[in-house]
């Protein structure tokens, strides 16, 4: 990854079949603020290409409204119940069909993402909406869905940092070996 320019927005993607979290963080002098973050409640009932259509329009037009330079999305996790699975997988399509294929997108597992934010993998959602709410200065209460997508952007702006710092050090370390 490059290092962070001066702006970067980020859209954080928690996609699922019943409700898909949204969150939008932005680097902006010198650090990561919150821009915007929420539900996208997909109708029960009616067929699956409809609610998947939903998805698919509803995230559109957030990525036309916010006009993010970079997605990171939750890959989906292996479920016991193999109905569960294929219509998270089918949300989680419909999610990434949204995204402008111009659009760099980035997926993290959860267990990376509440490693990245709380210091453990098998953190608990509370324990995740804490973190998220006090590293973006957030008041109140978050939704879990809209929680996780702010977490996911966070792990990616993580992993950007992360990435700038071991580029820095790898080029300041070209030719600066000892000479004893």
């Amino acid at each position: 990854m490059p290092a962070t320019p001066e702006q970067l927005r980020v859209l954080g993607l928690d996609p699922g079949s019943r409700i898909t979290g949204y969150g939008v963080i932005e680097f902006r002098t010198g650090q990561w603020r919150h821009v915007a973050h929420g539900c996208i409640a997909v109708p029960s009932g009616g067929a699956i290409a409809a609610r998947l259509r939903w998805i698919f329009e509803r995230l559109s037009e957030l990525v036309a409204l916010h006009r993010p330079a970079e997605v990171a999305v939750e890959r989906v996790f292996v479920n016991r119940n193999v109905d569960s699975a294929l219509k998270l997988g089918q949300a989680r399509g419909a999610a990434l069909c949204a995204v402008p294929h111009e659009l760099p997108l980035f997926e993290y597992a959860p267990r990376a993402v509440k490693l990245a934010l709380v210091g453990s993998g098998a953190a608990e959602k509370p324990q995740v909406a804490h973190m998220v709410r006090t590293m973006l200065g957030l008041e109140g209460r978050l939704a879990a869905d809209a929680a996780d997508a702010l977490a996911v952007a966070l792990c990616h702006a993580h992993s950007r940092q992360l990435a700038r710092l071991a580029g820095a050090c790898a080029v300041g370390s070209i030719g600066s070996g000892s000479t004893r």
